[in-house]
């Protein structure tokens, strides 16, 4: 490694700079968030396995949804919560790291994931008498297998170009955890290479997928707007529409935070930012599921009622 050695050997995060007792009330209030999206998601994980009627292509990739969101929530919430309960805020620099490359492996997993689930209903809707073929279980597990190792190689990639810079302080990272913008203004060498590569992966995973969403829905809508039946109208927007909502929640936030220019985002707004993309939007994600799919309220319900499904 020679002139490139890491010489920080912790950092402290600064987090949310309020008085102390907004601190502890709001540590009381992420609790509570963090504890729904772990209950929320774990729930919808565990109806979809318990119920074969939800053993479908949807409620498999929405499985992979809920657990990288327990993943993503729970790599970033508890050291804020333990930062919040304790005035000693600091971090060792690799378990830094690995924090920065996990939460760059679970966005990037929800991106494509969201990409597939709308795909899924692209078939769906405007090739249903294909579905069955197009959308096999094979297809899926390729699909899902494929996003889980291209989020981790790429965000693997982003780990390696950290590791090449020397990092000699400061020894603050104003953020409550250690996000790879924060983390990169520790660096006293130039991040120039880092930045164009976070860009680029901005543009692979977000701007892209997002781009094949808009499509596939545009498609939808079109298909939709063509089903005569207005039952089966009304199920297949409800479908589709929390679906959107997730992606608009997730997508909008991250393009915000990674690709607007700085400047305009003074660290105070970027933390809120972040939080909303690593807290509130893995806590919503169920909600959304669970209170515009009938489907899942059927199965929760027979889960309820211990009845077995016929």
């Amino acid at each position: 490694m020679g002139g490139n050695q890491t010489w920080i050997t912790q950092v402290t995060l600064l987090g949310f700079q309020v008085d102390p007792a907004l601190e502890g009330f709001l540590c009381g209030l992420f609790s509570v968030f963090y504890t729904f999206t772990l209950l929320g998601n774990g729930i919808i994980l565990g109806i979809i396995c318990l119920d074969p009627r939800l053993h479908t292509p949807m409620y498999f990739f929405l499985s992979h949804l809920a657990i990288v969101d327990m993943s993503y929530a729970s790599n970033n919430v508890p050291k804020m919560l333990a930062n919040l309960m304790n005035q000693r805020r600091t971090i060792s620099f690799v378990p830094c790291l690995m924090q920065t490359f996990l939460y760059l492996a679970f966005a990037h997993i929800e991106c494509l994931i969201l990409v597939v689930m709308s795909y899924d209903r692209y078939v769906a809707i405007c090739h249903p008498l294909h579905y069955a073929v197009i959308m096999s279980w094979r297809v899926c597990t390729i699909l899902a297998t494929v996003s889980w190792v291209f989020s981790f190689l790429l965000a693997l990639v982003h780990l390696v170009l950290i590791l090449r810079l020397p990092f000699c302080g400061p020894h603050e990272v104003n953020h409550f955890f250690c996000e790879i913008l924060s983390v990169l203004k520790l660096a006293c060498a130039d991040t120039r290479l880092n930045q164009l590569c976070i860009f680029a992966a901005c543009v692979f995973v977000l701007v892209g997928p997002l781009c094949c969403v808009l499509v596939s829905y545009t498609r939808i809508l079109l298909a939709i707007l063509r089903i005569q039946s207005g039952e089966g109208r009304r199920k297949a927007f409800s479908t589709c529409s929390s679906h959107l909502c997730v992606v608009g929640l997730f997508f909008g936030s991250a393009i915000v935070m990674y690709m607007a220019p700085q400047s305009r985002h003074p660290e105070e707004q970027q933390k809120i930012l972040s939080l909303f993309y690593s807290l509130f939007n893995p806590m919503l994600n169920p909600l959304i599921y669970s209170l515009r799919n009938t489907e899942v309220k059927g199965a929760l319900r027979r889960a309820l009622r211990k009845e077995r499904p016929i």
